[in-house]
């Protein structure tokens, strides 16, 4: 699975982004819309988290993804 997929399929996958990282908001999550920056950014702010780690945590949350699918 590849980021185009999650960004097509946001609806069903947002639930899943908020099980991951509890600290979003339903806000935050519309705001990111599938857009795998506005992620990293939202993750930065809301966990403190340094842009590599964001994207790790994104990177890693995928791969669940992939064995989800």
């Amino acid at each position: 699975m590849n980021w185009d997929q999650i960004r097509g399929n946001w609806m069903q996958f947002r639930s899943e982004v908020r099980m991951n990282w509890v600290k979003l908001r339903e806000e935050d999550l519309t705001r990111i819309d599938g857009h795998r920056e506005v992620l990293a950014r939202t993750l930065q702010a809301r966990y403190g988290f340094a842009r590599a780690e964001a994207e790790r945590e994104i990177d890693a949350w995928l791969k669940t993804q992939r064995h989800a699918a």
